[in-house]
């Protein structure tokens, strides 16, 4: 998909969270709306299909999607400041704010750990399946 097409289909979801993340008039809670972005895109990473993408549109909704975050929150603002802040104390305090379930943080910082560190993920994911049973072949 082009990035047009991409923001055509994500439209409705920017709005709606930018609707959801809006506290007075037009003023957005910061803190919300970040969450609510690494939510979208944990969860459109894990099943594109399921929104309607290829996994080959993901680096353009990538693109997209950093160009909605700096609109709202600056320019100095992407999907890695968003997951940056996840991965934070204020993130932390932000996510037990809006009472977000243990799976959903769990989410949040999974993809904080492969945003933010990726050799140190990858390294963290060895060790985890080195100590996994494995079944007997």
């Amino acid at each position: 998909m082009s990035e047009e097409e991409l923001l055509n289909h994500f439209r409705p979801t920017f709005d709606d969270i930018i609707d959801r993340s809006t506290v007075v008039d037009s003023f957005i809670e910061r803190d919300r709306y970040q969450l609510y972005i690494a939510t979208l895109w944990a969860n459109v990473v894990l099943d594109p299909v399921d929104v309607g993408l290829q996994e080959e549109d993901l680096e353009t909704l990538h693109d997209v999607l950093n160009v909605e975050i700096a609109a709202v929150l600056g320019k100095a603002h992407s999907i890695t400041e968003c997951f940056r802040f996840v991965n934070s104390k204020n993130g932390e305090r932000a996510m037990d704010a809006a009472k977000l379930t243990r799976n959903h943080k769990d989410l949040l910082l999974y993809f904080s750990s492969m945003i933010l560190d990726p050799d140190g993920h990858k390294t963290w994911m060895d060790e985890v399946s080195s100590r996994s049973p494995h079944p007997s072949r």
